[in-house]
């Protein structure tokens, strides 16, 4: 096996990057063509699906059959639902997340005309002085929320004035910060942090000049969060898959903080023993901190493929994600974790041929 570098400033400046790239799911433009621009860079050969997602190659002595890796390009979100008379909108959430960790998040909205407008999701009664404890009564739910525009707007005409219209996209705000201790505290972690452990794998394997055994696919996809995810970009030549995502470090979890976990087990069911046996295999032998988990509410890239009918062994592996689908923080140490243990499976055998 060829030794492998992973670059922690390159991993940590792809991230810095994407993460100030809004991307809700249905919005993934400006990701993708980040993404494809570093692939350039980088000589690798990819292409573009009708839906958007992107398929990159790196060759290997055996073509057929292959493997692939999977990471999600898309993010948690909202969209206008109604414009309120009031000069406030009703928003409906992109992918499952609570109104809980929406309450206080600054916005971007995106009018067909290509305008932004910045916003605030706050809670319907939001003005301690006016509704002292019944803010705190008031339910946890979307219909208790609204979006006060940064606009000078009091009733609904306004807000059409400004192009805004029901079905604009809503962005929310990573707030990153890069810790001196490594710690990156940010929204939308999930799956930025995966994409980044991704493409710094790429970049170890091609600066290494490494000779795969056999050629992988690496797809980025653009609808995890609301459930379609992989099934549009596989093809039948896939004999393995490996989706790259976050892990639940929360109590009652095994997932490492600072490791590579793998995944046994989510609500679609077991992940394949033969497969995750290879990649725990692999973590002892290259020495790479990681852990196993069962996850209770989780679905990823696997679940779409294995529903759509594909005929391949699926694995899960995992960066450990505090407070997922929240106010999210993970560490470094846990992405170059990941990005080292796509390097070494890169470099064996498909578990079938070991």
């Amino acid at each position: 096996m060829s030794e492998t570098h992973i670059d922690r400033q390159y991993l940590s400046a792809v991230l810095a990057k994407l993460l100030t790239i809004d991307s809700p799911t249905g919005m993934t433009e400006g990701a993708v063509d980040y993404v494809c621009d570093e692939l350039r860079d980088l000589g690798v050969a990819f292409e573009l699906t009708r839906r958007g997602a992107i398929r990159a190659t790196l060759p290997g002595k055996q073509q057929s059959p292959n493997r692939a890796v999977a990471v999600h390009l898309d993010t948690l979100g909202a969209m206008v639902k109604r414009i309120k008379e009031n000069g406030r909108l009703e928003v409906s959430m992109i992918g499952h997340w609570s109104s809980r960790f929406a309450e206080g998040a600054r916005v971007t909205v995106y009018t067909d005309s290509g305008k932004t407008i910045r916003g605030t999701i706050l809670p319907v009664k939001a003005s301690g002085h006016t509704y002292n404890t019944e803010i705190d009564s008031q339910p946890v739910t979307w219909e208790q929320l609204e979006l006060r525009l940064d606009a000078r707007v009091s009733k609904g005409d306004d807000v059409r004035a400004l192009g805004i219209n029901v079905g604009d996209m809503v962005a929310v705000d990573t707030n990153a910060e890069f810790t001196e201790s490594g710690f990156v505290v940010s929204r939308h972690l999930d799956d930025k942090a995966g994409v980044a452990a991704v493409l710094s794998a790429i970049r170890a394997v091609v600066t290494g000049k490494v000779d795969l055994p056999v050629t992988c696919k690496f797809l980025f996809t653009i609808a995890e969060e609301v459930g379609l995810g992989a099934p549009h970009i596989l093809d039948g030549d896939i004999a393995e898959l490996v989706a790259v995502d976050n892990g639940t470090f929360a109590p009652g979890q095994n997932t490492s903080e600072y490791g590579v976990t793998i995944a046994m087990k989510d609500m679609s069911g077991p992940f394949d023993r033969k497969l995750n046996r290879h990649l725990l295999d692999l973590c002892v032998a290259n020495g790479i901190d990681h852990a196993r988990d069962v996850f209770k509410f989780y679905r990823s890239d696997v679940a779409s493929a294995l529903e759509a009918g594909y005929d391949t062994r699926a694995s899960l592996i995992c960066f450990g994600l505090d407070a997922s689908h929240g106010h999210e923080r993970a560490h470094v140490d846990s992405f170059v974790a990941v990005a080292e243990l796509l390097c070494a499976y890169l470099q064996g055998p498909m578990v079938d041929q070991a």
